[in-house]
């Protein structure tokens, strides 16, 4: 069982930035973030490996988002710059033995942290 702990949400204004962080237990071959927007589907945010230097992003985020790790604190971040109001949302960590952008095929999530940006 993987558990991961997802921080740094918050309220910003559009333009600014914030930093999320997601603590895992272990690791998986992949890691990644979805997110979630009231009334909408999950979708894929970008993704990572714990072994090589492998990321994706979802085209929404591409140049304004950026994944990364630190291995030897086992964290996950996911810098967000530029933010828009669409990209509020609940932002949830996963962790799998895929490297996908369907959230069916994650096995482990974590709470989630709210992000809202204001117009």
């Amino acid at each position: 069982q993987v558990q991961l702990v997802e921080s740094g949400g918050g309220l910003v204004q559009a333009g600014g930035s914030l930093r999320l962080s997601c603590l895992a237990s272990a690791d998986t071959p992949s890691i990644c973030w979805f997110r979630q927007a009231p009334g909408l589907e999950r979708e894929f945010v970008a993704s990572t490996t714990w072994t090589d230097t492998t990321t994706n992003y979802a085209d929404s985020v591409r140049g304004r988002f950026t994944i990364s790790r630190d291995n030897a604190q086992n964290t996950v971040y996911l810098q967000m710059n530029s933010l828009k109001p669409e990209d509020t949302g609940d932002y949830y960590c996963a962790a799998g033995f895929v490297i996908a952008s369907d959230p069916a095929l994650y096995e482990y999530w974590g709470q989630g942290t709210q992000v809202h940006v204001s117009s």
